[in-house]
Order: C-alpha cells, then sequence, then structure tokens
C-alpha cells in the first residue's frame, strides 16, 4: 500500500518523472512540509478545479472508534472561524487515515516565500499578527494547534496571512475539553504556550530565512530548549536584511532562554506586533496614536488627591499668593503637566512669549495663564484615580512618588545658579513616558515591570538571571520604546527639540564626560537623579553598586561625588542658601 509519508520517499528516490501518487481522490503534486506528528501536501482534485492544500498526520489512525472521534472533534473544529484561521473546506478519511482539505487559491506557505535572506520585516510582522489574533481567537475558544509549522502559515496575492492545521489537533483538545478539572485547564494553558513559542520559532525563521538550531521541525527545536535543554534561540546581529532594534526585542522574547519572559499568549504578541507596525507606518502611529487617543479622553495623568482643588482654591485669592500657588501646582503632576501643555501650545507661544522659547517654570505659567486660567486648567483634571482600579491606581502612585523622588534630589544634585523649578521640571518630565504608560498602559506597565526584575538562581551559588533593559521591556510588549511615548506627549503639547533633548535620560551604556551646554546639564542632572532613584529600588545588597556607578558616570560632568548622591538620596542639600538665583538658561527656557 501506498502511503502519503511513503509517496514522498518515493518521489524523492525515483530517477524519472513518476506519475503523482494517489490519496484517495486526490493527486499528491508535492510535499509541503513535515514535521513529526503532520504532512502539508499539495494536491489536485479531479473533482473540482484549482489546487488543494492537505493536512494529515504521519501514522494512521488504525482503532476505528478513535478514527471516528478524531473525525467529529475536526469537524466540530471547523466551527471556530476567524480572518486569520484557514476554513476547512472538507474532513475525511482514507484508508483509516485522516486529512483535512483547504482551498490553495493564490496562497503560497511560508515555506515557498521565504528565500536564504529572509522576508521583508515589516511584510513578517503584519503577516504575523493576522495569524497570532487566529490563534488566540482559537486557544480562547479552547483549541491549541500543537504543531505550528512555517508550511502551516499561508499567504494570499493580497497579503493576508492564515493558519492551516488547527482541525488535525480537534482530537487532544477535545479530550480535554469533555472535563473541566485543574489539569484539564492547565494542560490546555501548557499546550497554547507552547504554539506561541512555535510561532516564535517561525517568526525567527522568516525573519533571518535560516531555520533556528538548524532544526526544521519547531518541536525538535522547542526540545532544545530550556527548561528540556540548554541551547539558546535569538535572532543574529548581522542578518541580510536589517531588522528594526524594537522587532527584534519582539522575536527574541519570543523564544527567551528564560521561560518567564517569555509571551504566555498569543494575543499579548500579536498586540507587540500591532504597536511596533503602527509606529513604523506613520510617525505617529502605533501606541503612541492610540496614546494621543487616551490622552484627549481621559488626560495626561488624574489629579493626585486633594491637590487640584487646593490649587484651584489659592487660585482664588490675592495675586501676591503666585510663588506658594506655584508650588501647590508642583505637588501635582497633572496639574503641573496641563500648565506646561496650556502655555506651550503654538498659539499661546505664538500670540505671547514669540521668540522666548519654551516655558518651563509654573511661575512664568501661572503669569501667563493667569489665576483663572490654573483654576480652570485644576477643575478640568479627571479625579483620582480616573478610569484605573485598585492595583493599576497603585502602581501609578508608586511611579509618580519615584519620579517627585527624582525631582526632589535633581534640586539639591544641581550646580549653583541653576533654577529649582527648571531643574525639577525636566527631572520629572524624564518620566513621562513612564507615567503615562502607567495611566494609559496599565496591564502593559505592569508586564514591563516583571520583564525587568531579574529571576532567582536556579541552584545555590549561581549568579542571578537577569531581567531586560527598560528599553528591551518596552520595546517587547508595546512594540516602542518607553521613552518614545513620553517624547511623543511633550511633542503633542508644543515643546520644542530643545526640551524634548533635555527630558530623555542618557543611556547607561553612555558615559557622561563633558557638559557644554546650560541644555545638557539640565539633562545631565535630571538623569543623574533618576538614577539615583532606580539605584535606591534595587534590592538593598545592590544598592551601593549601583550609586558607586552613577558616581562614577556622571562624577566628572557634573562634579559629584558618591557622598554627594548618599547626601542628596537622605534630602539633604550640598549647597549653602537655596541657589534661587537666575539660572544661565533662563536666556532661553522660562
Amino acid at each position: 500500500m501506498t502511503t502519503p509519508d511513503s509517496a514522498h520517499a518515493a518521489a524523492s528516490h525515483s530517477a524519472q518523472p513518476a506519475p503523482s501518487p494517489a490519496f484517495g481522490r486526490f493527486r499528491l503534486l508535492r510535499l509541503l512540509g513535515k514535521s513529526a506528528q503532520t504532512l502539508v501536501w499539495l494536491a489536485t482534485d479531479p473533482h473540482d478545479d484549482g489546487d488543494r492544500l492537505l493536512v494529515m498526520p504521519r501514522a494512521q489512525v488504525i482503532e476505528r472508534d478513535r478514527l471516528q472521534r478524531h473525525l467529529e472533534s475536526a469537524r466540530m473544529a471547523m466551527r471556530v472561524t476567524h480572518p486569520g484561521l484557514a476554513a476547512a473546506v472538507e474532513v475525511g478519511e482514507h484508508d483509516r487515515w485522516p486529512y483535512t482539505v483547504y482551498e490553495r487559491g493564490d496562497s503560497s506557505t511560508l515555506i515557498e516565500l521565504t528565500g536564504a535572506q529572509g522576508l521583508p520585516p515589516l511584510d513578517v510582522a503584519r503577516w504575523s499578527m493576522q495569524v497570532l489574533d487566529g490563534l488566540a481567537f482559537a486557544h480562547e475558544a479552547g483549541l491549541a494547534h500543537r504543531d505550528i509549522q512555517a508550511a502551516m502559515v499561508c499567504v494570499d496575492g493580497n497579503g493576508r496571512a492564515r493558519l492551516i492545521g488547527l482541525q488535525a489537533a480537534a482530537t487532544a483538545d477535545a479530550a480535554l475539553a469533555a472535563g473541566h478539572s485543574v489539569a484539564a485547564l492547565q494542560a490546555q494553558r501548557r499546550a497554547a504556550e507552547r504554539d506561541v513559542l512555535a510561532f516564535g520559532l517561525v517568526l525567527h525563521y522568516a525573519l533571518t530565512g535560516q531555520h533556528p538550531l538548524e532544526q526544521h521541525d519547531t518541536a525538535a527545536t522547542i526540545a532544545l530548549l530550556p527548561p528540556q535543554g540548554r541551547d539558546i534561540v535569538r535572532l543574529p546581529w548581522t542578518t541580510a536584511r536589517p531588522i528594526p532594534e524594537a522587532l527584534r526585542a519582539i522575536a527574541n522574547r519570543a523564544t527567551d532562554r528564560q521561560q518567564r519572559q517569555r509571551y504566555h499568549s498569543a494575543r499579548t504578541l500579536a498586540r507587540a506586533l500591532e504597536g511596533w507596525i503602527r509606529a513604523e507606518e506613520a510617525a505617529d502611529g502605533g501606541p503612541l496614536a492610540l496614546l494621543i487617543d487616551r490622552l484627549r479622553s481621559n488626560g495626561t495623568l488624574p489629579s493626585l488627591p486633594g491637590a487640584a482643588r487646593r490649587a484651584a482654591r489659592l487660585a482664588l485669592m490675592e495675586r501676591e499668593r503666585t510663588i506658594e500657588l506655584a508650588e501647590v501646582v508642583l505637588q501635582d503632576p497633572a496639574l503641573s503637566f496641563e500648565l506646561l501643555r496650556s502655555v506651550n501650545t503654538a498659539e499661546v507661544r505664538g500670540a505671547v512669549i514669540a521668540g522666548s522659547g519654551p516655558v518651563l517654570t509654573m511661575r512664568r505659567a501661572i503669569a501667563m495663564v493667569g489665576l483663572d486660567g490654573v483654576r480652570r486648567a485644576a477643575l478640568s483634571l479627571r479625579d483620582w484615580p480616573g478610569p484605573l482600579g485598585a492595583a493599576a491606581a497603585a502602581q501609578l502612585e508608586t511611579a509618580i512618588g519615584r519620579a517627585q523622588r527624582a525631582a526632589r534630589i535633581a534640586q539639591l544634585l544641581r550646580r549653583p545658579g541653576y533654577d529649582a523649578e527648571v531643574v525639577y521640571l525636566v527631572a520629572l518630565l524624564q518620566n513621562l513616558g513612564r507615567l503615562v504608560t502607567c495611566y494609559h498602559f496599565p496591564d502593559e506597565a505592569a508586564q514591563i515591570a516583571r520583564l525587568m526584575q531579574p529571576a532567582t538562581a536556579e541552584q545555590p551559588g549561581l549568579a542571578e538571571e537577569p531581567g531586560m533593559s527598560e528599553e528591551g521591556a518596552s520595546q517587547a510588549v508595546l512594540g516602542v520604546d518607553i521613552e518614545a511615548l513620553g517624547s511623543a506627549v511633550a511633542r503633542h503639547w508644543g515643546l520644542d527639540e530643545s526640551v524634548l533633548h533635555m527630558i530623555r535620560r542618557f543611556g547607561l551604556d553612555a558615559g557622561v564626560r563633558t557638559i557644554e551646554t546650560d541644555d545638557d546639564m539640565l539633562r545631565a542632572t535630571g538623569s543623574c537623579a533618576n538614577e539615583v532613584v532606580d539605584a535606591l529600588g534595587m534590592p538593598p545588597r545592590h544598592v551601593g553598586a549601583a550609586l558607586q556607578r552613577t558616581a562614577q558616570r556622571y562624577g566628572r560632568a557634573l562634579g559629584l561625588t558618591l557622598r554627594d548622591l548618599q547626601l542628596a538620596a537622605q534630602g539633604e542639600s550640598l549647597h549653602e542658601g537655596d541657589g534661587s538665583e537666575a539660572a544661565p538658561s533662563d536666556r532661553h527656557v522660562a
């Protein structure tokens, strides 16, 4: 008897072209892909025009009852429909060999499309997002694929990608669905997570044109990865087609050596890809565009409890209390940001302070909008905690507290002659991306925080497994650097490039040697203060070393020592007097 597997072997070893082998009424033209579990054949049906794709197991199902259950379950799985899932046109069996039929149309599998140089990254991301949306839908319906391969992803002439082969795994899922025990639910979750890992391997293949670990079967590759094996799958630094850094972070997280760092759901991986795609397609796209929409509906941040109303009441008092009012406003980041937005729009600056540069003090902002303007701004803010639940509100409150502490430390670290309010606001604005992420993307913010946490050592005496950097974690979750979110908001307010430069922290891998401009001095002071707060948030055994690294990075540029950082962290001033004299930068920063 000729079997689907032996038909391929016979065709491979024949010296002369042979007639296409038959499988029931189908003629098998070409084997497109195979794994330890399944075969994907290109076939024709004499009873119908057009090519077909046949997906079948590698082995016959001998027991009649088991075969019947397989067919019934596969037909039930056909009811799960989604644009990212290819619709099966037939489920049947031939000689106790179950099979599922799909229309070929003008589609090609990733195996056929991918050359040695890989595929264009934007195309790969678009197709992957479509398939992952369908896979997530199947997982939510209680089905897992269990054998995702590059040959199972089809892309048609319109760029629509679909996943085939879901029905081939229906029997195992039906057995799980028969009960609702904890064990059954856990098994289903593990199968879904394995699907996501397998798709991550397909993503690597499509981007590079090379099978990870030289294994053509994703199941064989998974067996070599932790926790079963010790191999690592990461995109090579040099590829035939350049891979953008954010997409690289997404792909590498999908196959991370640490299980806890990987994507645990197809939906999460799809959202990360969607964010990157939209950010690539438009300068203000992706999470940036989504964030701008949320800013309009929910504001930048909710007002801290009671802070905005205190400012509104104070604004009703005599005008001589502007300095006191500015101090109250600075206690609430939401109100501070709202006033900065109000006075830095192109219309206001063009009409009131043309040519004088951005406004970065509350005193100047209050003078521009007037006490009535402060009161209106305060009353326009959403009350704490806005639409957030208790856990997300606590997360945002912690982030605000850290940002305010960094701003106070920056004031203590500033050189004499630099305005305390400007230094405070620059350090605060260096946290703008983190704060708006916590408010507008609370689930993603929590996920980023988890990815940044180190893992405990697997064995006593071994070093901790490091967490991701904030940049890598935000790219892997949002598809964009978290700093870019802050820059997008600041640009939306009307702040110019000089301010956008100041509110971006220095990279941790870059030395800070010399300071040549006032803008760089403000940026470095805020960046140093924020790194001090980051160090203080580490486990106690790491705090001293982290502060020492910060002192070494900024010591020459800012004239600081480790002792200076320790004093500032304790809230002690480094200079005599209050240092409130006008800053050199006040010539261009109001």
